[in-house]
This record gives structure tokens, C-alpha cells and sequence, in this order.
């Protein structure tokens, strides 16, 4: 719907592609790594027709906004989504973010605070810190598995993709959607650019959060899957609700990482639940 300018790369514009619709207390929507803001389609319905507004971005280098070659840490990422709240000039907004984009909800009020946030949701998200290294023993993902990632990614993207998007939607090893599902999110992360995708693991991987959930200072929904085979819940939602002072937590039974999707009724619920309230 519209595009906004939030940079420059080689002497020409960096533009986020972003939507607005329906009316009411502000919603913005933070994709996944490589998913883009169509991923949201479940929710854009859900929360316009129960009177809020639904906003949704592709973040760069993903979906409609420029293919960008650099820009993806996180500190760009909070800076880009604190520029689309001015452009807009939203306030009392609730930031959800899924998986990559948790990690996007966490840098933004850890280095622009809480001024235009009512509330925060972290679904699937990769907070607190995915990373197993000393002194995160808790971590999921070792620099092994980042390089094989990153290994897969640059030999065949296409695999690496379709590949990902099974495990998106696996619980203990069974598909949650349809085929067709599957691969309308497949079609979706191919759409993202080669080097996004590429830098996606290192970022969402190394990238420490654990001082951003300390700047929490608004109510805070963790929602997150107990099958999630992508960014486990003992490793990430169970740490976050324990982290940021009064959190709510919601455990979605037999959820893989993508529940926005494959369980599109009970998030929903404790969505409009949360904001409700």
C-alpha cells in the first residue's frame, strides 16, 4: 500500500513496503526470518474485525521493501520500526513480534523505550539469547548450526528454504497445515533476498536481548509452542516470561514454531484476550 523511506544504499533509497488497515487502538505486526508481513494474513483479519489496527512492514531485504545489502542487525531493524511509529506518529501500540521479529520488539524498547508502547507480544520469539556459548549454557543454537545454516543457504537457497518451511510447521515430526499452506509460506521466503536471508542466522542467533527484556516495563504476552522443533520453548519463551517482571505466558499444546498459522484460532484468542484487557 505504501512505501517509507528509512535510508540509503549506494546513493539510492532504502524503502519499507508496510499496510494499514482498519481502525482503532494500533496492532504493528513484526515477521519472521524469511517471511515477510503477508505472514500476518491470519491475524490482519482477526484483529480488524474485532475493531483494532492492523499494521504490517516487510522488514529489509524481505518481501516488497528494498533488497538491501546491509541493515540487518538489530539495531537497524529497531531503528527502521521506530521510524514507521514517527512516520505514522502511532501511540499506546502493541508490538507483537514472531520468531526474528521478538528479537525486533526486544531492541526496540531496549534502545527507544516504552514512550509509544501500551503492550508487547513475543510469539515464538528467539528472545532471550539463542546463542550457546560460556555463560548461556540455556542457548540453543551453537556456531555449528549457524554455519550449517549459512552453508545451506548459500549452496542451494531454494532447498535450504523449502526445508525450513517443514520444519516451521512440524510438531514431533508431523505437518500442522495443509500442503498448500506449506507452500504459500515457502513462496513467501523465497521472495526475500539472497543476502537477508543469508545474514538472517548470525543476527537472530548471536544477537543478546537478555538487557532489552530487562527495559520491559509494559504488560508482556509470551506466546509460544510446546512442539516448537525451530527455536525451542524451554530455550526461549520459558526464559523470556521469566525474565520481564509480570508477563503473561500462554503454551499453545501440540504448537510448532509457526502457531500464528497453524494454530491461527487459539493465538488468536489469546491475542484479542491480551489486548483486551
Amino acid at each position: 500500500m505504501s512505501k517509507l523511506t528509512v535510508g540509503t544504499e549506494n546513493g539510492l533509497p532504502v524503502r519499507l513496503y508496510y499496510e494499514v488497515h482498519g481502525s482503532g487502538a494500533p496492532v504493528v505486526l513484526i515477521h519472521g526470518w524469511p517471511l515477510s508481513g503477508l505472514s500476518w494474513e491470519k491475524q490482519v483479519v482477526a484483529l480488524v474485525e474485532a475493531g483494532y489496527q492492523a499494521i504490517t512492514f516487510d522488514r529489509r531485504g524481505f518481501g516488497r521493501s528494498t533488497p538491501s545489502w546491509d541493515g540487518h542487525d538489530y539495531g537497524t531493524i529497531a531503528a527502521d520500526l521506530d521510524a514507521l511509529l514517527n512516520h505514522l506518529d502511532l501511540s499506546d501500540v502493541t508490538l507483537v513480534g514472531f520468531s526474528a521479529g521478538g528479537g525486533a520488539v526486544a531492541r526496540y524498547i531496549g534502545n527507544h523505550g516504552t514512550a509509544r508502547v501500551a503492550k508487547a507480544v513475543l510469539a515464538s520469539a528467539v528472545t532471550p539469547f539463542l546463542h550457546l556459548i560460556e555463560g548461556n549454557p540455556e542457548g540453543g543454537l551453537d556456531d555449528g548450526t549457524i554455519a550449517h545454516f549459512e552453508s545451506g543457504i548459500r549452496a542451494d537457497r531454494a532447498g535450504f528454504v523449502d526445508q525450513f518451511l517443514t520444519l516451521l510447521y512440524s510438531a514431533g515430526g508431523t505437518s500442522t497445515v495443509s500442503e498448500a499452506q506449506r507452500q504459500h509460506g515457502r513462496d513467501l521466503a523465497n521472495a526475500a533476498s539472497a543476502r537477508a536471508t543469508l545474514a538472517g542466522p548470525a543476527a537472530f542467533g548471536r544477537t543478546d536481548f537478555r538487557a532489552d527484556l530487562e527495559k520491559f516495563d509494559v504488560p508482556t504476552l509470551v506466546i509460544h509452542g510446546d512442539s516448537d522443533a525451530v527455536v525451542p520453548f524451554h530455550v526461549s519463551g520459558r526464559r523470556a516470561a521469566e525474565a520481564i517482571d509480570g508477563s503473561e505466558l500462554v503454551l499453545i499444546e501440540g504448537g510448532p514454531h509457526g502457531i500464528n498459522v497453524s494454530h491461527a484460532d487459539e493465538f488468536n484468542a489469546a491475542l484479542l484476550d491480551f489486548l483486551s484487557r
